[in-house]
Protein backbone atom coordinates (compact mmCIF):
# COMPACT_ATOMS: atom_id res chain seq x y z
CA UNK A 1 0.00 0.00 0.00
CA UNK A 2 1.42 3.21 -1.37
CA UNK A 3 1.05 6.63 1.18
CA UNK A 4 -1.52 8.81 0.50
CA UNK A 5 -3.92 5.93 -1.08
CA UNK A 6 -7.69 5.43 -0.24
CA UNK A 7 -9.55 2.15 -0.39
CA UNK A 8 -12.63 2.54 -2.69
CA UNK A 9 -15.87 -0.13 -2.36
CA UNK A 10 -16.29 -1.83 -6.28
CA UNK A 11 -20.35 -2.18 -5.92
CA UNK A 12 -19.99 -3.99 -9.37
CA UNK A 13 -17.14 -6.32 -8.05
CA UNK A 14 -18.39 -6.36 -4.22
CA UNK A 15 -14.83 -5.70 -3.22
CA UNK A 16 -12.67 -3.59 -1.35
CA UNK A 17 -9.40 -2.22 -3.76
CA UNK A 18 -6.55 0.52 -3.26
CA UNK A 19 -6.74 4.08 -5.06
CA UNK A 20 -2.90 4.73 -5.15
CA UNK A 21 -1.94 8.92 -4.70
CA UNK A 22 -5.45 9.91 -3.77
CA UNK A 23 -4.01 12.91 -2.74
CA UNK A 24 -0.71 15.12 -3.13
CA UNK A 25 1.91 14.42 -0.67
CA UNK A 26 1.02 13.33 2.60
CA UNK A 27 -2.16 16.24 2.90
CA UNK A 28 -5.19 14.51 2.60
CA UNK A 29 -8.49 16.24 2.19
CA UNK A 30 -9.76 17.42 4.99
CA UNK A 31 -13.60 16.45 3.96
CA UNK A 32 -14.35 14.01 1.03
CA UNK A 33 -17.97 14.20 0.09
CA UNK A 34 -19.69 12.11 -2.84
CA UNK A 35 -22.70 13.80 -4.97
CA UNK A 36 -23.50 11.84 -8.14
CA UNK A 37 -20.69 9.40 -8.31
CA UNK A 38 -18.53 12.72 -7.87
CA UNK A 39 -16.21 12.57 -5.00
CA UNK A 40 -15.63 16.90 -3.48
CA UNK A 41 -13.38 18.27 -1.08
CA UNK A 42 -12.77 22.32 -0.13
CA UNK A 43 -9.50 21.84 2.09
CA UNK A 44 -6.99 19.61 3.56
CA UNK A 45 -6.21 18.72 7.00
CA UNK A 46 -4.36 21.81 7.08
CA UNK A 47 -6.62 23.82 5.94
CA UNK A 48 -10.46 23.62 6.15
CA UNK A 49 -10.70 25.89 3.04
CA UNK A 50 -8.53 26.18 0.27
CA UNK A 51 -10.58 29.09 -1.47
CA UNK A 52 -12.17 26.61 -3.91
CA UNK A 53 -13.90 23.23 -4.45
CA UNK A 54 -12.04 20.40 -6.05
CA UNK A 55 -13.65 17.61 -7.49
CA UNK A 56 -11.34 14.20 -7.70
CA UNK A 57 -11.12 12.65 -11.72
CA UNK A 58 -11.15 8.71 -11.31
CA UNK A 59 -9.74 8.36 -14.27
CA UNK A 60 -7.02 10.92 -14.39
CA UNK A 61 -6.40 9.95 -10.71
CA UNK A 62 -5.98 13.77 -10.05
CA UNK A 63 -8.14 16.35 -8.32
CA UNK A 64 -9.17 19.44 -10.19
CA UNK A 65 -10.83 22.85 -9.01
CA UNK A 66 -14.47 23.54 -9.65
CA UNK A 67 -15.15 25.75 -12.29
CA UNK A 68 -16.95 29.19 -10.44
CA UNK A 69 -16.28 27.45 -6.52
CA UNK A 70 -14.11 30.28 -5.73
CA UNK A 71 -15.65 32.17 -2.96
CA UNK A 72 -13.86 34.36 -0.33
CA UNK A 73 -16.91 34.50 1.48
CA UNK A 74 -16.33 31.31 3.38
CA UNK A 75 -12.18 32.11 3.88
CA UNK A 76 -12.63 35.72 5.71
CA UNK A 77 -15.19 37.47 7.49
CA UNK A 78 -18.19 37.09 6.19
CA UNK A 79 -18.90 40.84 6.21
CA UNK A 80 -16.66 44.28 5.23
CA UNK A 81 -13.80 44.95 8.25
CA UNK A 82 -13.75 48.36 6.56
CA UNK A 83 -16.95 51.17 7.28
CA UNK A 84 -17.67 53.93 5.45
CA UNK A 85 -15.63 56.67 7.31
CA UNK A 86 -12.25 53.70 6.60
CA UNK A 87 -11.80 52.86 10.01
CA UNK A 88 -11.08 49.05 10.20
CA UNK A 89 -12.96 46.88 12.24
CA UNK A 90 -11.25 44.00 14.21
CA UNK A 91 -11.21 41.49 11.94
CA UNK A 92 -13.35 38.05 13.14
CA UNK A 93 -11.79 34.79 13.40
CA UNK A 94 -13.55 31.41 11.89
CA UNK A 95 -14.35 28.79 14.56
CA UNK A 96 -15.57 26.29 12.10
CA UNK A 97 -16.75 25.58 8.70
CA UNK A 98 -17.58 21.74 7.30
CA UNK A 99 -19.55 20.73 4.47
CA UNK A 100 -22.32 18.09 3.62
CA UNK A 101 -24.25 17.23 0.24
CA UNK A 102 -27.34 17.42 -0.56
CA UNK A 103 -28.81 16.28 -3.73
CA UNK A 104 -26.67 18.27 -6.11
CA UNK A 105 -25.31 20.61 -3.62
CA UNK A 106 -22.71 21.33 -1.15
CA UNK A 107 -23.57 23.03 1.95
CA UNK A 108 -21.19 24.84 3.87
CA UNK A 109 -21.71 25.51 7.81
CA UNK A 110 -18.99 28.30 8.73
CA UNK A 111 -19.22 30.03 12.25
CA UNK A 112 -17.02 33.08 13.23
CA UNK A 113 -15.97 34.57 16.25
CA UNK A 114 -17.98 38.47 16.39
CA UNK A 115 -15.62 40.90 17.66
CA UNK A 116 -16.35 42.42 20.69
CA UNK A 117 -16.46 42.50 24.55
CA UNK A 118 -18.91 40.53 24.91
CA UNK A 119 -18.62 36.55 23.44
CA UNK A 120 -20.83 35.95 20.09
CA UNK A 121 -20.87 33.50 17.57
CA UNK A 122 -22.20 34.51 13.60
CA UNK A 123 -22.85 31.25 12.01
CA UNK A 124 -23.53 31.39 8.07
CA UNK A 125 -24.76 28.32 5.19
CA UNK A 126 -23.29 28.58 2.00
CA UNK A 127 -24.52 26.11 -0.66
CA UNK A 128 -23.20 25.25 -3.99
CA UNK A 129 -25.14 24.35 -6.54
CA UNK A 130 -22.20 21.03 -8.23
CA UNK A 131 -24.60 21.45 -11.82
CA UNK A 132 -23.69 24.85 -12.58
CA UNK A 133 -21.47 26.07 -14.72
CA UNK A 134 -20.17 29.31 -13.22
CA UNK A 135 -21.31 31.05 -10.22
CA UNK A 136 -23.06 28.21 -8.29
CA UNK A 137 -23.12 30.24 -4.73
CA UNK A 138 -25.79 31.20 -2.86
CA UNK A 139 -25.65 32.36 0.85
CA UNK A 140 -28.04 32.43 3.77
CA UNK A 141 -28.72 35.10 6.19
CA UNK A 142 -26.22 34.87 9.34
CA UNK A 143 -27.68 33.69 12.69
CA UNK A 144 -26.44 35.73 15.71
CA UNK A 145 -26.13 33.68 18.74
CA UNK A 146 -24.17 35.14 22.32
CA UNK A 147 -21.44 32.78 23.53
CA UNK A 148 -18.61 31.00 21.44
CA UNK A 149 -20.04 28.40 19.75
CA UNK A 150 -18.34 25.26 18.56
CA UNK A 151 -18.76 22.61 15.91
CA UNK A 152 -17.46 19.22 16.78
CA UNK A 153 -16.62 16.64 13.76
CA UNK A 154 -18.52 16.72 10.33
CA UNK A 155 -21.99 17.02 9.04
CA UNK A 156 -23.89 13.57 8.02
CA UNK A 157 -26.69 13.82 5.54
CA UNK A 158 -29.33 10.74 6.23
CA UNK A 159 -32.20 10.27 3.59
CA UNK A 160 -35.63 8.66 4.66
CA UNK A 161 -37.08 6.72 2.10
Amino acid sequence: MERSSAEVFDTVTAKWDFVPRMWELDVPPNQIVAINERLFSSGDCFKAWKGHIEVFDGKLNMWSEVHGSNSYNLSGSPIATTDTSGDDWPPMQRLYLTMAPIDNHLYFIVGYRMPGEVPKTSSKVHVFNTLVNGDGWKSFAPLEEEGEKELCGHCCVLKQV
